[in-house]
């Protein structure tokens, strides 16, 4: 295509952005023309991304949609594009984006118009992150996501919010400076940050090892992996719903496509080199969160704590190195990104009701919130993998390729499915089942239009691709095969060349 739609997918919500910046902010109806802005620029971007999918060829692994353009002469390029593993990260950027500005309504109470703006400027930044084909870019949109969300902690989320958001910051931004020097170690040794020509080119084994755990330092800190996961239960706390929304859905993926972008992609070798790491504190995650998840008693703790077990999953299976681990790891983090999105609404909405994330406020709320309570059940039943979710099929795959590696590792990740089952169990019992104690709930009301359209419209893919991922595995299939051969083939000539200097 002549026509940039990349760029046009990243620049759309930062006009929108400024059209919401010159509206006045000195009555009601300007707050509800920002809010139509905001959510008028999101939908479009959402279709247009829906027609970007129906444009890719998915029978091709090479780049699609390529924008090439100098930018810094002779260092860096503006150069963006697409393959089958990021288009769908660009596609549930742009669909949880507007699903996060109709869920505002009883949220947000002041700034209505600068927490538009910062929604906007972060849709636009995480499909930077997506497209970016360059380090530097990569870069670039990958840390300037940590503005918006700094703001939107600090500024619009609870008593504690200011410590939340400088934890938050601090331990994101500290974990990505040695990123920041790799990049520039690669452009040293190779002369380059574009992705294609690293790909092509090779990294020499003799920096991949330090130039993994440079990547992998920021990495860890964005999936979350244990022991850097501490930020992530009071980021999600102290967020506004929405913000909760966002850094459930989006914010936590980059860090597992970093992984299988650049980890496996640039550092092969040193990727089987450091394997064992990844298990052992993917199986941590898995095991010992959930346990932590199991003793909380905030809905919104534990659902945070749900999100480090399943990114456990997600990095054990990218690190398996199969096609299924590969598929269903990229399944899974769709899958939690819509699953962890509607349960922290799920909370959100009890929350606005009656300004209370303690389980023990709640009991009994299935006789005055039946609606509420289907809904809740439907995403209690994904978040635990049954089958007919899209989280059985992302797990599915992910033990499937841990069993191909090693036994015991997938059996010790089987019990994070018994622990999800008990935590989400749980919840769900103290919440919708037991005696209506409370007398403040008889007040309450179900679910209105609005909460029902952001719930089921999240509910419907969940069911759709737990009955049929075709379209999912579809799309990245070709791209993970591409990957894995590239990764063999470097082990290959690796073990080739030292065995060659073995013998001399």
């Amino acid at each position: 295509m002549n026509f940039p739609i990349l760029s046009s997918l990243i620049l759309l919500p930062l006009v929108g952005s400024l059209f919401i910046l010159f509206v006045k902010s000195d009555s009601s109806n300007n707050y509800q023309s920002s809010k139509y802005v905001a959510l008028f620029t999101s939908f479009v971007n959402f279709f247009i991304s829906i027609y970007l999918w129906y444009l890719f060829d998915n029978t091709i692994s090479e780049f699609q949609f390529i924008e090439d353009k100098e930018w810094l002469r002779g260092f860096v390029n503006y150069k963006v594009g697409i393959d089958g593993i990021s288009i769908l990260f660009i596609l549930l950027t742009t669909f949880i984006t507007p699903l996060s500005i109709i869920s505002i309504n009883n949220s947000i109470s002041f700034r209505l118009k600068e927490f538009l703006i910062a929604i906007l400027v972060m849709e636009s930044l995480m499909i930077g992150v997506f497209c970016s084909l360059d380090l530097i870019i990569f870069y670039l949109f990958f840390e300037g996501g940590l503005i918006p969300m700094f703001l939107i902690i600090g500024i619009w989320g609870g008593t504690r919010r200011v410590y939340s958001a400088f934890k938050f910051f601090l331990f994101t931004l500290l974990g990505s400076v040695l990123m920041l020097v790799a990049i520039i170690t690669i452009y040293w040794i190779t002369g380059t940050t574009d992705v294609v020509q690293l790909y092509e080119l090779g990294i020499d084994w003799k920096y991949q090892n330090l130039l993994w755990l440079a990547f992998f330092s920021s990495f860890a800190v964005k999936t979350p992996m244990w022991p850097v996961h501490t930020w992530l239960p009071d980021a999600h706390v102290e967020a506004p719903t929405a913000g909760s929304v966002f850094l459930a859905a989006i914010l936590l993926k980059l860090a597992g496509y970093g992984f299988i972008r650049f980890s496996l992609g640039l550092f092969p070798i040193a990727s089987d080199f450091f394997t064992p790491l990844i298990y052992s504190l993917s199986l941590i995650a898995i095991v010992f969160i959930s346990l932590v998840a199991l003793m909380q008693d905030d809905m919104k703790k534990l659902i945070a704590y749900s999100s480090v077990a399943h990114m456990g999953f997600v990095t054990l299976g990218i690190f398996t190195l199969t096609q299924q681990g590969l598929e269903g790891s990229i399944i899974q983090m769709i899958s939690h990104g819509l699953v962890s999105a509607a349960l922290f609404l799920c909370v959100g909405i009890l929350y606005d009701r009656t300004h209370s994330r303690l389980i023990s406020s709640y009991g009994g709320i299935v006789s005055i919130m039946p609606k509420y309570a289907v809904v809740l059940m439907i995403f209690t039943l994904a978040a635990i993998g049954l089958p007919g979710t899209s989280g059985f099929i992302g797990e599915f795959l992910i033990l499937l390729g841990a069993f191909q590696k090693s036994f015991i590792v997938a059996a010790i990740a089987s019990l994070g499915v018994i622990f999800a089952a008990a935590y989400m169990f749980w919840l769900y019992k103290r919440v919708v089942f037991g005696n209506l104690i409370n007398k403040e709930l008889f007040k309450i009301p179900d679910l209105n239009r609005s909460e029902i359209f952001i719930l089921w419209s999240l509910a419907i893919p969940t069911l759709f691709f737990g009955f049929y991922p075709e379209p999912l595995i579809n799309t990245i299939e070709i791209s993970i095969q591409d990957l894995i051969q590239m990764y063999d083939l470097n082990l290959s000539f690796y073990a080739e060349f030292n065995g060659d200097n073995l013998i001399k």
